[in-house]
């Protein structure tokens, strides 16, 4: 067969055993690739601490190189064009393996190029104690982009909606709290002829106000696109149905974790979202202090936000389930905030439950109180 990497100068392995491996013929090659824009570093490895190649591609030569190479393991690092390379890396026979940066760069010996980059993500796959980052799907791809252009856009409005209070406030004007009344006070003030506020301010008061409106009215689209997504996944109808799990916790449970089934037990999924206590023991002395805050700050965040309603609301429920009756008899024994992030945790540990289980959520009535 003719190569098309020959045709581009690019020397590709050819007598490389392959063996079963599971069930899967695959390549007894290692290939770690360093991810770039336009320039990929690639390390072959077939045996542990040697190399036998070191190409450097171009984004055009990327996938026909892959194309004519036999069957191998490819490791890279889970970055940002990871899932779409990795996907079409799987499409030409190769087995793919994403591991986190995070736990890569120790393997980096001396001095960081792209080079000892690949070579650190094939001596990183090696260690059996990595866990790899499973691939997304387009599905979960085009969720976490719609989450990623919703959260810009509360960034924003959030930004404007302080600057116009702090700029009112040096007016002598004081807002009351909560992010709908900015809007409507400071459109009282421009129509006001009798305000003090002066004219240029006025006029740009007012171009401020209808930049927020903009920013809403594209929040709200893109809730609608999450919500005619969330209609076709059952997933996150189903995570939906627990109590401080709505639409956008959901979508972006679905989105940036995926399948909650590959953590082997629910704490690991806790602990994944950073919201188990940090560790620090040695010898007979066990010692566990705050949360770890370690994975991803968006989803821990969605999830603290979401267990805050829930304690917020327990309040006023004449007749609180068993989940929001521990929920409020924490907070009685600890701080506010702490009760929020352990019902967070628990919410978190029920999420796993329902995905494992592959079942819907049942409210259990509270336990009656003992005279």
């Amino acid at each position: 067969m003719d190569s098309s990497c020959d045709l581009i100068g690019i020397d590709v392995p050819k007598s490389l055993p392959v063996t079963a491996k599971g069930g899967v013929q695959l390549n007894d090659t290692l290939v770690g690739v360093d991810l770039a824009k336009a320039i990929f570093q690639l390390a072959i490895s077939r045996r542990p601490g040697r190399f036998e190649d070191h190409p450097r591609l171009t984004r055009d030569q990327f996938l026909p190189f892959f194309a004519q190479l036999p069957v191998a393991i490819v490791i890279m690092e889970a970055c940002g064009t990871c899932h779409y390379w990795a996907r079409k890396v799987r499409e030409l026979g190769h087995a793919v393996v994403l591991l986190p940066p995070g736990q890569v760069r120790p393997f980096v010996r001396r001095n960081k190029t792209d080079r000892a980059d690949a070579k650190a993500l094939v001596d990183a796959y090696r260690n059996g104690e990595i866990r790899p980052v499973p691939v997304k799907t387009p599905e979960q791809q085009v969720l976490t982009s719609l989450h990623r252009l919703r959260e810009g856009w509360m960034a924003q409005r959030t930004a404007r909606l302080n600057a116009l209070r702090g700029l009112l406030r040096e007016q002598g004007v004081f807002i009351r709290v909560g992010a709908n009344e900015v809007v409507p006070a400071v459109w009282a003030l421009i129509e006001d002829a009798d305000s003090e506020l002066a004219m240029p301010l006025r006029t740009l008061f007012a171009e401020a106000c209808q930049e927020i409106r903009e920013i809403e009215r594209r929040l709200d689209l893109v809730e609608r696109e999450l919500g005619a997504l969330a209609r076709q996944l059952p997933e996150v109808e189903r995570l939906m149905q627990i109590p401080g799990i709505g639409l956008i916790i959901a979508t972006a449970l679905v989105g940036f974790v995926g399948d909650l089934r590959r953590f082997p037990s629910a704490r690991h999924f806790a602990s994944y979202l950073g919201l188990t206590p940090r560790e620090y023991s040695s010898g007979l002395r066990q010692r566990l202090g705050r949360i770890s805050k370690r994975g991803d700050s968006y989803l821990r965040m969605l999830m603290i936000h979401g267990a805050r309603s829930v304690l917020s609301r327990a309040r006023s429920v004449s007749n609180p389930d068993r989940l929001r009756t521990w929920a409020l008899a924490l907070e009685k024994r600890a701080h506010h905030n702490k009760a929020t992030v352990a019902l967070a945790n628990k919410i978190a540990r029920i999420a796993w439950a329902v995905s494992v289980g592959d079942t819907d959520y049942r409210s259990v009535p509270a336990p009656d109180k003992v005279a």
